[in-house]
């Protein structure tokens, strides 16, 4: 062999070897070795952030106690926040009280500047804002949790939607076993609310997590969960769609006019075209939050043949009176309707400090002097998630039975 050409090709190997190391830790220039959240012992959580030349530090989030917003939807509970202490390396901190099992979202605030941590790669977005999590265990957020259970498959599909016009994108959970399997399955269609869109409840709501486990637990039936995007001029969430990247809105036009719920059909067929499942009204439920309620009640009630489940999540209730859409004529018939064809459950959840629950109150009143059944939950708290995805976790067990 050529020693000549043996070293050069030795020399060029050493030289690939010892870069390698300095390629992979490119992502870590910058990088802060401070752990933050802390998630202590006794379930209090310790926020830090290095900021040596702030003036002040605080944290918010919905671990601390809310305060009041008042905005032209109405008034809102919105997180407080807790200004930190830095010591002497620059190190700002914080420690909560003692918190119970929930997840929960935070950002800081530096010098008057939201920003999310540093140190911690885990977010989600609602809306157009970005914030951090955490999960505190040992009660109800285990169903948050992934645990060593068999898992669903989650899938974002594109659908044709004659109606509107345009393909489309969804989010589709299957149970575990539907690939190796030939069963037939039932489906719940789960809608978000305003400012959401097909991966909200999957990122927020934590909706694989929350199936998997009551699955796993025997809670909940086996089931296919359909989460569609329920803002019609839009083909997918921002960043997914041929828009590109754009700032997301709390309302788009045409959300709530009527054309969501009339062509809500095509999702349907997509869904039973192209998935096993089982077609028929005691085998489908909808349900929804915020907007998503308000769709889900209207939705159910325009095609009183095709749901025997219904949830209304905090759900905005009546449409309009400015908007003209024959999906929201004769409201009352079409209700009395949906009672004298039946249905299993007609379930309504809201919150006791939601901004909607004088709305939800005038509902379950017309309800009452209707006739009409169903089963009321108030829980505490607001407009919020974290009642979403209590709602979620004690409606599914009660599906298909």
């Amino acid at each position: 062999m050529n020693m000549k050409l043996f070293f050069k090709n030795l020399f060029l190997i050493l030289i690939i070897m010892t870069s390698l190391p300095t390629m992979a830790q490119q992502s870590l220039f910058g990088g802060q070795q401070i752990i933050s959240p802390e998630i202590n012992s006794d379930n209090t959580v310790t926020f830090r952030f290095f900021a040596p030349n702030a003036d002040t530090v605080k944290v918010t989030g919905d671990f601390l106690p809310t305060v009041k917003m008042k905005m032209q939807w109405g008034t809102f509970d919105a997180p407080g926040n807790a200004l930190l202490s830095k010591d002497d390396q620059g190190i700002w901190s914080y420690t909560s009280e003692v918190l119970s099992s929930e997840l929960y979202n935070y950002a800081f605030i530096v010098d008057g500047l939201n920003t999310t941590d540093p140190n911690n790669p885990f977010l989600v977005r609602d809306v157009a804002s970005v914030m951090n999590i955490f999960i505190i265990g040992g009660g109800l957020a285990d169903n948050y949790k992934v645990n060593d259970i068999p898992h669903g498959t989650v899938a974002k599909r594109w659908y044709d939607s004659p109606g509107l016009e345009m393909d489309r994108r969804l989010t589709v959970y299957t149970p575990p076993g539907y690939e190796s399997g030939k069963e037939k399955y039932p489906v719940l269609y789960l809608l978000h609310g305003a400012g959401g869109d097909e991966e909200a409840w999957m990122t927020l709501g934590r909706t694989a997590q929350i199936m998997d486990n009551l699955i796993a637990q025997g809670k909940a039936k086996p089931m296919i969960v359909v989460m569609p995007n329920g803002n019609v001029i839009q083909d997918a969430a921002p960043g997914e769609g041929h828009e590109g990247f754009y700032k997301p809105q709390f309302m788009v036009p045409k959300t709530m006019d009527g054309t969501y719920e009339a062509n809500f059909k095509d999702i349907i067929n997509f869904i039973e075209s192209n998935y096993r499942i089982k077609a028929d009204k005691a085998n489908r439920a909808i349900a929804g939050l915020s907007m998503g309620g308000f769709h889900s009640l209207h939705i159910s009630r325009y095609y009183p043949k095709m749901f025997d489940y219904v949830g209304l999540f905090s759900a905005a209730i009546l449409p309009n009176q400015n908007v003209s859409n024959p999906v929201y004529e004769d409201i009352d018939g079409t209700l009395k309707k949906q009672m004298e064809n039946g249905y299993e459950l007609y379930w309504i959840g809201m919150g006791k400090t939601d901004f909607l629950y004088n709305g939800c109150v005038e509902y379950r009143a017309k309800l009452d002097k209707m006739g009409m059944k169903y089963t009321y939950r108030e829980s505490e708290g607001g407009h919020i998630w974290r009642n979403w995805r209590i709602y979620l976790s004690e409606f599914t067990p009660l599906l298909f039975k």
